[in-house]
């Protein structure tokens, strides 16, 4: 399969890496090299996760962060990459835009 990042997705990224690198030094680099590593196991895993607001979900795990991805063909398109601190019903806002 292959991959396509949509705007959305990169800017929730680099939104939670600017984030955590006024957390210490280093963790920035940390997250975004992290979630990259999560989103490119889709290439073999792309679909397998469960389904939350019309996408499939998947958690990161080093991070409180979810992909949220449709397959599309023989695609895999990541509409957005959120924390998961945040209120449901914001996510869902978020998803439906």
């Amino acid at each position: 399969m292959k991959l396509r990042i949509l705007s959305a997705a990169i800017e929730d990224l680099a939104s939670g890496r600017t984030f955590y690198d006024q957390q210490g030094p280093g963790l920035g680099d940390y997250f975004f090299d992290s979630l990259f590593s999560e989103i490119d196991s889709l290439v073999l895993f792309g679909g397998m996760h469960s389904v939350r607001h019309g996408h499939h979900r998947m958690l990161a795990r080093r991070f409180p962060y979810a992909i949220y991805y449709r397959v599309e063909n023989d695609t895999v398109v990541i509409h957005r990459v959120i924390d998961c601190r945040r209120d449901p019903k914001w996510i869902g806002r978020q998803l439906r835009a």
